[in-house]
């Protein structure tokens, strides 16, 4: 986990640009002792794993809360290349993981 600050040295941006990126929803983070910290998975050396902000629409729309999204995206789904949906993401499998978040909604 990483707070603003150091997921905005790992992406090269301000911490500003961080927040806003939390506010659109291309990351979601938890609150850990009043401090928002931001699961270092989500991240590459260029910003959000690409398909990530995706799934977090796709998620958000079938009603899924933060928490929510944030326990589907670490659980364990041995269908998923990667075996869970934000490894299988950050192995450009994102197709397959939307395709799962899309069926849930249903």
């Amino acid at each position: 986990m990483l707070t603003v600050a150091e997921t905005a040295k790992t992406i090269k941006a301000s911490e500003n640009k961080v927040r806003q990126m939390l506010r659109d929803g291309q990351l979601i983070a938890v609150r850990r002792n009043g401090e928002l910290m931001i699961p270092a998975e989500f991240l590459n050396d260029n910003g959000p794993v690409k398909g990530l902000s995706g799934t977090i629409t796709v998620l958000s729309d079938a009603g899924f809360n933060r928490t929510e999204m944030l326990r589907w995206l670490f659980s364990k789904d041995d269908s998923l290349p990667g075996v869970t949906p934000i490894n299988a993401l950050r192995t450009n499998h994102g197709t397959e993981v939307k395709r799962r978040a899309q069926a849930m909604a249903f």
